[in-house]
């Protein structure tokens, strides 16, 4: 037996245990195939990524990728104003969550007519290996989840095999009017910081996973670059130069799926770090 095949029969005897604690049942293939519902745009791409696309009766509106594959999947809604009774109907037997995207009241609410409810939240980049045999150990789809775990555990050594990049405080715009950035404790925080990139949070911002913030001066001294997400604002190449001339500090336009998806685009993710990183 192969170290690969070892580390993959090893892990497809651990207790398939979701983020809130419940240990989930594998799927019984030769007595009914799962229906199962996304309602995380990560989780979707990476349900397909693990050959479950047949599997999915439903996602959210956000869940845009594989996009040929998710256009003959109905719409639930987003992730946070879900229909309740479009899901009733598609009579999944699993539904997908992330504790970040989705709201509680509405999960609760889904979980008295859905017999399983899987509970995600990475928080860090190395949470994704877990993730991935989380769902592939549920689903019987173990040997695609190992094979994306080598997959990633190869990028993240070509990452950390980079020379080491000069550390900085970056500003990590999510939207504007009001401006919105992200705390230290998100995943976007983690990623940044594989790159020895700190997210800048403000003092007085709490507990708030998405603190408001002003243009102060205080905190343009605080911080070396903005970054401006393409997701979940808009933002553009025009957006930065404007902002950029506005502030007098460097402002750099990024790829938001890259930096904030888990799941199977995280490898993509690191590949992208590595990048930026060098420019």
């Amino acid at each position: 037996m192969t170290d690969a095949a070892h580390v993959g029969d090893t892990h497809a005897h651990a207790a398939l245990i979701d983020a809130a604690g419940q240990t989930h049942a594998a799927v019984d293939f030769g007595r009914s195939a799962p229906r199962i519902v996304s309602l995380v745009p990560s989780i979707t791409e990476l349900l397909c990524d693990l050959g479950l696309a047949a599997n999915l009766v439903g996602r959210t509106g956000f869940c845009v990728h594989p996009a040929a594959i998710v256009a003959n999947i109905p719409k639930v809604g987003g992730t946070k104003d879900v229909n309740l009774e479009k899901v009733r109907a598609l009579a999944p037997t699993h539904l997908i969550v992330n504790i970040d995207e989705n709201e509680k009241p509405t999960v609760d609410r889904l979980a008295q007519f859905v017999p399983q409810v899987i509970v995600t939240h990475p928080l860090t980049p190395s949470d994704n290996p877990a993730l991935y045999r989380l769902l592939g150990g549920i689903f019987g789809a173990q040997e695609a989840a190992e094979t994306l775990c080598r997959d990633f555990e190869r990028e993240l050594g070509n990452l950390r095999a980079m020379p080491a990049a000069t550390p900085k405080t970056v500003l990590y715009c999510i939207w504007k009017d009001p401006w919105m950035t992200v705390a230290r404790d998100t995943y976007i925080a983690a990623m940044l910081a594989q790159i020895g990139w700190r997210q800048w949070t403000p003092e007085d911002g709490g507990a708030a996973r998405y603190p408001t913030f002003d243009w102060s001066a205080k905190l343009l001294a605080a911080v070396d670059e903005v970054l401006l997400s393409t997701e979940p604002y808009r933002f553009t190449p025009a957006h930065a130069a404007t902002l950029q001339e506005q502030i007098g500090k460097p402002v750099r336009l990024v790829d938001g799926e890259m930096l904030s998806w888990y799941g199977s685009r995280a490898i993509r993710g690191l590949a992208y770090l590595r990048e930026i990183a060098g420019q």
